[in-house]
C-alpha cells in the first residue's frame, strides 16, 4: 500500500491500489475476499461496522452445498462443531423432506449462528493477507468508461476521505447497498410479509420435531435449535402489522407460537428480539463494467428455507474464481468469463426468490381454497419421490446447475460430487483453487492456460471431467478427445 497524505479538504491526495475492493464483510464478502486473496491477489474491504462480526444475527442455516464449498476451503467440518444437523424437516404438520437422502458428505441441514460461519470466514481472509477497514463506507465511486480500474472515496470512522482505486469492485453491502446506488441500479420488487418478530430464546418444553413449522391462517411461526439450549424463534401475526421500529416484547411471540402449534413450549429468557419486514427483490445486472454485485446487494427474499445466505456464499464461490483468472492473465475471453457471473447467478437468484416466495405463502394460506392448495401441495411433495428430490436439491442447494452449450455432454453444468480420485478426494484438490481434471489412468496432462491439477479415477470410469475451482463441470466426455479437452481448457 501506497502512503497517504492529506489536503486541506480531509481527502488524501495519494489513492490506493488494489486488486479487489469488496464492499460489506458479511459472508459474502468474507468468502470472496478470502478466495482472492489465497489466489496471491491484493483485496481490501470496507465495511460500516466498526467491529468484527457479533454475536446478533438473523440467517442460522447452512445446507448441504454451502457446507460443499466451506469443505473445499477447509472449514466444513470446524463449522458443523458449532451446531446441530437435522436430517429431516416437517412442514405445515404433514410434510416430511428427508434431506439424508442427499448425496454428499453433509446429507442434513446445519444450525448455527450466522456469526460462526463469519468468525471463521474472517480468520481464513485475515491469514491469507486481506486488509480489513472497519468503520469505513464507501461514498463514492467512478468508473470511468474504458478504464482499467475504479476509483472509489473511502469514508473513514473519523470523517476522513481517501481515494482507493480498484482493478474490480464487489458491492457485498447487503439490501441499502452503497454500491448499488452509486450503480444507479433499481432494486424492483416488494415488501412481501411485515411485522416478522424473531427472537433467540430458551424453551422449557422440548419440540417433538427438531425444526418445526405451521401456519394457521392468521398467524405462522418456526422454531429451530441450535444445539445448545437456545432456539431460533419467528413469529408473524397477521392481525398485528407494527413497524419495524416499533417495540416488541417475549409475550407477543409466545402468543404467535400458541395460535400456530396450540403451545408456546414454555419460551423464556429472549437473549435478542427484534421486528423486521421481508422484501422480495432482485437488481436487473449482476455486473456493470467492473463493478460487480452479490449477496443481499443483489437479491432479497423471504427468509423461508433459510436460503438467504446460502444463496450469498454461492455467488461469492461463483465470482471469485473468475475474477482470479481475469486478474491473473488466465483467460483470453475474460469479458465472456465476467458475463458469465450473471448469466449464472442471476437465474438462480430468481429461483431462490420463486421458492422461498412459494413456502412463505403457503405458510399464510389463509382462505379455504387456498389451504386445499397447501394440503394438495404438501400432499404431493410427501409421497411423490420425484417431486420431494427436487424440492430438497433446490433448498439445500444440491441440484442448482448452471446452463450447459447445445450439444455438451449431460454433466457440463452440473455440480460434481466429492469424488474420491487417485490423489485424494475431489474437494481436498479444489482447495488448491485450480482447475481439476479427471481422466482415465495413462492420459497425459495436456498444456493448461489455467492452473490446473490432473488427477485419475481409482476404478475403470472412462469418462473425461474437467472441474472448475467452484466444483461444477466446465466439459465432460466419454473418451479423451485432446482437440475438445485444449479447446475446453482454453475458454
Amino acid at each position: 500500500m501506497t502512503s497517504n497524505s492529506e489536503s486541506a479538504t480531509g481527502i488524501s491526495t495519494t489513492p490506493d491500489t488494489v486488486d479487489v475492493l469488496v464492499v460489506g464483510a458479511g459472508p459474502t464478502g468474507l468468502l470472496l475476499a478470502g478466495d482472492l486473496a489465497a489466489q496471491g491477489l491484493s483485496v481490501t474491504v470496507v465495511e460500516r461496522r466498526r467491529h468484527e462480526a457479533g454475536n446478533v444475527t438473523r440467517a442460522f442455516a447452512v445446507h448441504a452445498r454451502t457446507l460443499e464449498l466451506l469443505d473445499t476451503r477447509g472449514l466444513a467440518d470446524e463449522l458443523v462443531k458449532t451446531g446441530t444437523t437435522l436430517t429431516g424437516l416437517r412442514l405445515f404438520g404433514r410434510l416430511g423432506l428427508d434431506l439424508s437422502r442427499l448425496h454428499t458428505r453433509f446429507p442434513f441441514l446445519l444450525i448455527t449462528p450466522q456469526y460462526e460461519v463469519e468468525h471463521l470466514l474472517e480468520r481464513r481472509a485475515r491469514t491469507t493477507g486481506v486488509d480489513f477497514r472497519y468503520g469505513a463506507e464507501l461514498t463514492d465511486l467512478d468508473r470511468t468508461s474504458g478504464a482499467d480500474t475504479v476509483t472509489t472515496t473511502i469514508r473513514a470512522a473519523d470523517g476522513t476521505r481517501t481515494p482507493l482505486t480498484a482493478r474490480y469492485v464487489v458491492g457485498t453491502d447487503g439490501v441499502r447497498s452503497s454500491v448499488r446506488q452509486a450503480l444507479g441500479l433499481p432494486f424492483p420488487g416488494k415488501s412481501v410479509i411485515r411485522s416478522i418478530v424473531l427472537a433467540d430464546v430458551r424453551l422449557t418444553e422440548e419440540p417433538a420435531s427438531l425444526l418445526t413449522v405451521n401456519g394457521v391462517g392468521d398467524a405462522f411461526a418456526f422454531i429451530a435449535p441450535f444445539g445448545d439450549g437456545w432456539y431460533r424463534v419467528m413469529g408473524w401475526d397477521r392481525t398485528h402489522q407494527a413497524a419495524d421500529s416499533d417495540p416488541v416484547e417475549l409475550d407477543e411471540l409466545r402468543g404467535i407460537a400458541r395460535r400456530a402449534f396450540g403451545t408456546d413450549f414454555g419460551m423464556h429468557d429472549a437473549r435478542w428480539i427484534s421486528r423486521f419486514h421481508s422484501d422480495e427483490r432482485q437488481v436487473p445486472a449482476y455486473r456493470v463494467g467492473r463493478v460487480f454485485l452479490a449477496g443481499d446487494a443483489a437479491h432479497v427474499h423471504s427468509p423461508a428455507g433459510g436460503q438467504g445466505m446460502n444463496t450469498g456464499l454461492q455467488d461469492a464461490a461463483n465470482l471469485s474464481w473468475k475474477l482470479a483468472a481475469a486478474l491473473r492473465g488466465h483467460t483470453a475471453g475474460t469479458e465472456a468469463l465476467l458475463d458469465s457471473y450473471h448469466a449464472e447467478r442471476h437465474p438462480v437468484g430468481t429461483k431462490v426468490l420463486r421458492a422461498s416466495g412459494a413456502i412463505v405463502r403457503l405458510a399464510m394460506a389463509r382462505s379455504p381454497l387456498q389451504r386445499t392448495v397447501r394440503t394438495l401441495v404438501t400432499r404431493a411433495l410427501s409421497v411423490v419421490r420425484p417431486a420431494s428430490d427436487r424440492a430438497i436439491g433446490m433448498i439445500s442447494g444440491i441440484g442448482i446447475a448452471y446452463p450447459a452449450p447445445r450439444g455438451a455432454h449431460r454433466l457440463t453444468g452440473k455440480r460434481a460430487p466429492d469424488l474420491d480420485l487417485t490423489e485424494g478426494r475431489l474437494h481436498q484438490l479444489l482447495a488448491e483453487g485450480k482447475f481439476v481434471l479427471v481422466t482415465p489412468a495413462g492420459v497425459p496432462t495436456p498444456t493448461s492456460p489455467a492452473p490446473l491439477l490432473h488427477t485419475h479415477w481409482t476404478g475403470d470410469r472412462t469418462t473425461v471431467l474437467l472441474v472448475r475451482p467452484d466444483g461444477y463441470i466446465a466439459w465432460a466426455g466419454e473418451r479423451t478427445d485432446p482437440a475438445a479437452l485444449t479447446a475446453a481448457l482454453t475458454r
